[in-house]
């Protein structure tokens, strides 16, 4: 059953936006139209073979931030929605927790890293260490500016969208990832895609800048 879920999966283009959450002060349906104007010219340029199917990663329905601003993009596409969250042995709320409106497929954390180890059995150590090491430096940052170190919570959350990424796009054969800004924190878990395509998880041509 599992391999199937994972096969059907595998008959879409996946499509993944990252930003913040509700802590976000715009607007989400001016952050989605620009989102979605980005998307419409990178998928002009590179058109996708596949149907495209939206990966959400398990966040709760707010009236602000990521949350607020998937469906919309979904919306204007007509695209059905993928779940991809922690499993319970992890954070037991998160799965509860997410919003599931036009979810036509859902997948735990553990599943889609197993797609990766069953190509690379040290791609996961290789993505666990460098998601350490980059979490230890801007640790050494934030302890300069006076700031506290991030919350414990920020390891799981990082490897579930780098981990979600490449075994989508590897399942897949291509990925599109859209950013919901331009200015992207360093103390953010979106800042992490940086570290998908030091390992060579992602490539550049997969992901759809902001702009403006």
């Amino acid at each position: 059953m599992k391999a199937d879920l994972l096969n059907r999966l595998a008959d879409y283009h996946p499509v993944v936006i990252e930003g913040m959450g509700g802590y976000d002060p715009r607007e989400p349906a001016e952050v989605a139209a620009q989102v979605a104007t980005r998307l419409q010219a990178h998928w002009q340029q590179s058109p996708s073979s596949k149907p495209r199917l939206l990966i959400i990663q398990g966040d709760p329905l707010e009236a602000r931030g990521i949350a607020a601003i998937t469906p919309r993009v979904a919306a204007r596409f007509g695209l059905g929605r993928a779940l991809v969250c922690l499993d319970e042995s992890i954070a037991a709320y998160h799965a509860r927790d997410a919003d599931r409106h036009n979810v036509i497929l859902e997948y735990r954390y553990s599943q889609l890293e197993e797609v990766l180890r069953s190509h690379d059995q040290g791609v996961i150590p290789r993505l666990e260490a460098a998601v350490d090491q980059a979490i230890h430096e801007r640790n050494r940052r934030r302890h300069a500016l006076g700031k506290p170190p991030l919350k414990d919570w920020f390891r799981d959350f990082a490897l579930l969208q780098e981990v979600t990424k490449a075994a989508s796009r590897r399942l897949c054969g291509g990925i599109t990832v859209a950013h919901t800004a331009s200015d992207i924190s360093e103390f953010s878990v979106t800042s992490f895609y940086r570290v998908g395509l030091e390992l060579g998880l992602l490539d550049a041509t997969d992901i759809v800048s902001y702009g403006r």
